[in-house]
């Protein structure tokens, strides 16, 4: 599971092998149960997580006290609470286990330490953020103007193994449409594509 992180180290810093190993030696791997809650809406967070392995759903409960999912995490992503804008600091997102996940845990306390100690951990978390963020951005835009049938096209391109993970309710509230609308759309989309085959 390390070896994910090396990956990144080797990727994003110039840290000789030694550096590297030293650092991924303080990092925290933690194990999570399936429906583990990580944050809840309204809590104020002191971690930020990175996914080896599972998957983490993020929603919120909007005012008629609906789940609106927001965002699935899986593996190879940080999970990273941006809320130091907001007077409280609270999060307006759960985050919840959707499988058994094994996460890197960021103490966000002892996060400055880690960046004064090596300098360039600092920066290759930057890296990865400023590429996660371009990407959100891009998946938004695309989002806003795209009809149903499009975001699922997207999905099955960008995220396919999304669609056998997740429960179909989420997927639907993901996705911006009920699950009914998402059952026909798989079945026109599924029917198309076997069209196309044949």
């Amino acid at each position: 599971m390390k070896n994910i992180l090396l990956k990144y180290l080797a990727r994003f810093t110039t840290l000789n092998e030694e550096e590297q190993q030293a650092i991924v030696e303080e990092i925290l791997v933690q194990e999570y149960k399936k429906g583990t809650v990580l944050l809840r809406q309204g809590d104020v967070p002191t971690k930020c997580y990175f996914v080896l392995k599972g998957c983490v759903r993020q929603y919120s409960i909007n005012e008629a006290g609906k789940e609106v999912t927001s965002n699935f995490y899986t593996e190879e992503q940080a999970i990273s609470i941006f809320n130091s804008h907001k007077q409280d600091k609270s999060s307006e997102y759960t985050f919840t286990c959707l499988e058994d996940s094994v996460l890197v845990v960021g103490d966000l306390a002892i996060e400055e330490d880690m960046y004064n100690k090596y300098g360039q951990l600092e920066s290759m978390t930057r890296k990865m953020i400023e590429e996660k963020f371009g990407q959100v951005q891009d998946e938004y835009a695309a989002f806003i103007a795209s009809t149903p049938e499009e975001r699922f096209k997207s999905l099955l391109t960008n995220r396919p193994h999304l669609i056998d993970r997740v429960p179909q309710h989420q997927l639907a509230s993901y996705l911006g449409i009920t699950p009914e609308s998402l059952s026909r759309i798989k079945k026109r989309v599924h029917t198309d594509n076997h069209e196309a085959d044949v």
